[in-house]
């Protein structure tokens, strides 16, 4: 991508975020992103066909930055505790783009795009194993619960925070695998 490009692109992106951060999504225009950004709207449908597709772009690059945060893959499902410590992480480095992105409407769409990543990388590291429906619904209870009571309480102190649902899952975890010994 040349400097002209990137630099566009980077304004864009920069525009938008500053748009989101104080309204909802469906009160962008494109007009109004592109007088912000210093382009004009032909240049922003060269690179987006709408809003929804660049705030789309953004929420799945956040998710894959959360992603690659994540090292030890082959723990997801056996050792929580280094799962959510990993994940934790990602919430934290991410945190200011999770809440600018997936605020009002789209609040749901970043668990929903993490749970669907998460269970992509399992058959990945695990391609013999065959989740069943309790340790797929177990994933979306972890993933969902961990993600409201993170983003509920955070103003509490992250570390705090954290380390409760780390306890929380470690329990919770114990309990499941007491009465499913398969794994």
């Amino acid at each position: 991508m040349d400097l002209r490009t990137e630099k566009t692109k980077r304004s864009i992106i920069n525009s938008f975020l500053e748009l989101r951060s104080r309204k909802p999504l469906e009160k962008i225009t494109v007009k109004e992103l592109s007088e912000k950004a210093e382009i004009n709207k032909a240049t922003f449908y060269l690179h987006y066909h709408d809003i929804y597709d660049l705030s789309e772009s953004l929420e799945r690059e956040v998710v894959q930055s959360c992603m690659t945060s994540i090292r030890h893959t082959e723990e997801i499902l056996r050792n929580t505790r280094i799962f959510v410590a990993e994940l934790s992480e990602a919430f934290v480095a991410n945190e200011r783009l999770i809440k600018i992105l997936f605020e009002g409407s789209r609040s749901s769409s970043f668990v929903a795009l993490l749970e669907k990543e998460l269970n992509d990388i399992i058959k990945t590291a695990e391609p013999e194993r065959v989740p069943t429906m309790e340790d797929r619904m177990m994933l979306t209870y972890l993933i969902y619960g961990g993600y409201y009571t993170y983003f509920n309480y955070c103003d509490n102190g992250i570390k705090p925070v954290l380390d409760i649902i780390s306890r929380l899952t470690d329990g919770i975890m114990d309990n499941y695998k007491e009465k499913n010994p398969h794994d």
